[in-house]
């Protein structure tokens, strides 16, 4: 059966559609632009398009990506219909090329809609769409320039939650910000119910770090990473939620992954890292709501593959470079911690860029732990990115020789050092611009098969 739909409505999906295909065929990309176009021709483009699905949203300030990709993954190997914007375009505009490319003009079953969204832009789609389920990741300090701070942050994802009270929210328990927020919508906590390790008090630059009711310090259990982990107010009594899934044993972890115990069922997730250890947690417990098999969910995280720039490898002649998006102090760090998991002799490559999407501001570097890799067996460091000489003194300083340092000023010069290097494995720190642009240019070298 065909849709009834308004002229406006059918020239705007034909117009971005064409949009589309030249897009994905010239240009290889292009994923905002003709849902810009869409929007400008019908501003309610939006709510006509995703009739007929079941819409997650997923926004937070890190994993936002990786647990997309989980959950898609998890819910396609169900042989349900789902759709996702697997290509990272996570704006208004992005999310509504996304819903256009998927559109027919015939009456199709109900299909599920994965969506990652941008923490600003959580409004914009709640506007014209009421998700079966919102998920929080977490909230840290990102794009100071233009987020504001962490309390900032929360504020612009409850406007959109506020326009969406039916929606079921799938919270980060560990995340002080996310625990009694006053909104009628029903609530699901996820974290972890055992410690990493004997970490009970945070950092002097974690984030959230007074009680968000009457700003005395959180007291710990335990602390899993920056401001996230078993939080308590002696002053009032505000305390971590109830948790309805959770870490209950950490088995293992490796370079290649972890295993741990998720409401007593043992899991094996195939990427390193406490924070995809949140990731995967996250994408259970939302597969969990959606009456997916502990059997089903369980073979899919063991088999994920990595979402473009996030601990992706590639293969560059004979060495494996794995490319791994940093973005703020919070990622970064943690980015850390699952690099000091190789025991093996290693590179390190770093790109910092300061465009609009990486944020102008890049003092945050340094409050990355950059310190901590200079106990790695370190054999080559390449730097390069817009901001290349910041990073380097700011390397410089936390204890690396310097006479390592190989300035690349151009992504040729950064391929011929990492073609050059004796060791195999050549981990790349770089920021959201310079991560998109370097995977550009490998594409356009035949380095990368597919560049979304």
């Amino acid at each position: 059966m065909v849709f009834k739909i308004q002229a406006k409505s059918f020239i705007s999906i034909i117009t971005s559609k064409l949009i589309l295909k030249m897009s994905k065929t010239f240009l290889k990309g292009g994923t905002n632009f003709p849902g810009k176009v869409a929007l400008k021709i019908d501003k309610n483009i939006l709510n006509t398009i995703s009739k007929n699905y079941k819409v997650i949203l997923i926004t937070g300030t890190n994993g936002k990506t990786t647990t997309t990709n989980m959950i898609y993954n998890i819910i396609s190997s169900t042989n349900q219909e789902v759709i996702t914007n697997s290509s990272g375009a996570n704006m208004f505009s992005g999310i509504t090329a996304c819903f256009v490319d998927n559109y027919k003009f015939t009456n199709n079953n109900v299909k599920y809609a994965v969506i990652e969204v941008d923490e600003a832009n959580v409004k914009y789609i709640t506007e014209y769409i009421s998700p079966e389920i919102i998920c929080i990741t977490n909230l840290f300090r990102d794009q100071l320039d233009r987020y504001g701070e962490v309390y900032t942050t929360l504020e612009k994802i409850l406007c959109g939650i506020k326009k969406s009270p039916k929606s079921l929210l799938v919270l980060n328990g560990d995340e002080s910000l996310l625990g009694n927020i006053d909104v009628p919508n029903k609530k699901i906590y996820y974290g972890f119910n055992c410690a990493i390790d004997d970490t009970i008090s945070v950092d002097l630059n974690a984030d959230a770090k007074f009680c968000k009711f009457c700003k005395c310090n959180y007291k710990y259990n335990f602390v899993t990473y920056n401001h996230l982990g078993d939080y308590y107010c002696t002053n009032c009594g505000y305390k971590r939620p109830e948790l309805d899934y959770h870490i209950d044993k950490i088995v293992e972890q490796s370079k290649s992954g972890s295993i741990v115990e998720i409401n007593n069922n043992e899991i094996s997730i195939n990427q390193p890292g406490t924070y995809n250890i949140y990731n995967a947690l996250c994408a259970y417990t939302v597969s969990r709501v959606l009456n997916i098999e502990n059997n089903v969910i369980k073979h899919s995280l063991q088999k994920q593959n990595s979402s473009f720039g996030r601990q992706e490898t590639i293969n560059i002649e004979d060495k494996e470079l794995k490319i791994i998006l940093v973005k703020n102090p919070a990622g970064y760090d943690q980015a850390i911690n699952a690099i000091s998991l190789d025991e093996s002799k290693i590179n390190l490559a770093f790109m910092l860029n300061d465009n609009y999407a990486d944020g102008r501001d890049v003092s945050w570097i340094w409050d990355v732990n950059f310190e901590k890799l200079t106990s790695l067996n370190v054999d080559k460091i390449m730097i390069s990115g817009i901001r290349l000489y910041d990073l380097a003194v700011r390397l410089k300083i936390a204890g690396f020789n310097s006479d390592k340092f190989h300035m690349c000023k151009d992504f040729e010069a950064l391929l011929s050092e990492i073609i050059k290097c004796d060791e195999k494995t050549v981990y790349l720190l770089a920021t959201y611009t310079a991560m998109i642009d370097f995977r550009k240019f490998l594409y356009n070298r035949k380095y990368i098969k597919k560049l979304w």
